[in-house]
């Protein structure tokens, strides 16, 4: 048995080599080059992307070469190359190009803020049609409406086939229901409860006003300003290594329920102890520490250190120095505690 599969491989191998010897492309000197095939590319776009021309010698390095710098430009669908005695004959099958998109369904997102950011993906009116891109549009779509909070949304796609090989590209959305906030939970806080951190958020689970206010209809970015809410309010009560470690989003399996989980780290209390200025002080220095609501002792609020360098900023600017750069930089010192 051992034998007889040796001697398969062996027999195998001939084969291949007698049908890549076929195969194989027969060397010649480039004496012209023609183009076949074309609708709407022009030859000199063509010859722009080969790799060869008239004087070259043709060979199977150069055959490779020349195939996949055309497939590479996404114009066409199908590439040979052929011989004609001394002429090499380029046979190509181009790509349809869009002839126009259309949207239905879409109310939370216009159609023209849709078509723009689908021509930043590179699908749009006259660029040829990849099926490809089109997965990629409808991926970006989703994107857009799971920012939402429309994680239930819908698409079906439409191609058409037009004169002139073109294609018409329709898009029916069926955005949903928004989905609602089921839960809120802080992992990590053991200085301010739980309750009390929730109010600082405008995202909200349903209560009775939330028909009309729409605070448990989630979205990616009320989330990250609710975020930011929180970490200022660390920042602002003595808490200068506070830290956000994750946020987790559960959507449930119908799609209506999202349930979020942030993972904190507090960090210890900071206290102010010493305030000093440097550079160049262009103004007495009594002065701008009249305007510098910290102080040394003060437990740290970055409310405070932002307010101060905006109204030092302002007298420069009331004084003619309107360009003035003012910056609060604060010196951390965590073996005592103290900025």
């Amino acid at each position: 048995m051992h034998k007889l599969l040796k001697k398969l491989l062996y027999v195998s191998f001939i084969y291949l080599f007698l049908q890549m010897n076929v195969y194989a492309v027969q060397e010649f000197v480039i004496e012209d080059i023609r183009v076949e095939g074309l609708q709407r590319i022009t030859p000199g776009t063509v010859f722009n992307y080969l790799p060869m021309k008239v004087g070259d010698t043709y060979d199977d390095q150069l055959s490779a070469e020349a195939v996949r710098a055309l497939f590479k430009t996404g114009f066409f669908k199908d590439v040979r190359l052929e011989r004609d005695g001394g002429i090499l004959v380029i046979i190509l099958e181009e790509r349809p190009s869009i002839g126009s998109i259309t949207l239905s369904g879409n109310e939370d997102i216009r159609s023209e803020d849709l078509i723009d950011s689908l021509r930043q993906i590179g699908f749009a009116e006259g660029r040829a049609f990849d099926r490809l891109q089109l997965e990629k549009l409808e991926q970006e779509l989703r994107r857009q409406y799971n920012s939402l909070g429309k994680y239930a949304v819908k698409l079906e796609s439409t191609v058409t086939e037009l004169d002139n090989n073109r294609v018409a590209v329709a898009i029916d959305v069926s955005e949903g229901v928004v989905a609602k906030i089921r839960k809120i939970n802080i992992v990590g806080n053991t200085v301010f409860k739980e309750k009390k951190l929730l109010k600082l958020f405008k995202s909200t689970t349903p209560t009775l006003f939330s028909f009309f206010t729409k605070d448990d209809q989630y979205s990616r970015q009320k989330l990250t300003a609710d975020i930011e809410s929180l970490r200022s309010h660390y920042l602002n009560n003595g808490y200068i290594n506070f830290n956000v470690d994750s946020s987790q989003v559960s959507i449930t399996p119908d799609k209506k329920g999202i349930y979020i989980t942030i993972n904190i780290t507090e960090g210890e209390l900071f206290t102010v102890s010493e305030v000093k200025l440097t550079g160049k002080l262009i103004l007495p220095e009594d002065d701008i520490f009249d305007l510098i609501s910290i102080r040394s002792g003060d437990i740290f609020a970055r409310r405070q250190l932002t307010s101060s360098s905006d109204a030092i900023s302002t007298l420069l600017g009331n004084d003619g120095y309107a360009f003035s750069n003012v910056n609060a930089i604060p010196e951390i010192n965590d073996e005592d505690k103290t900025v």
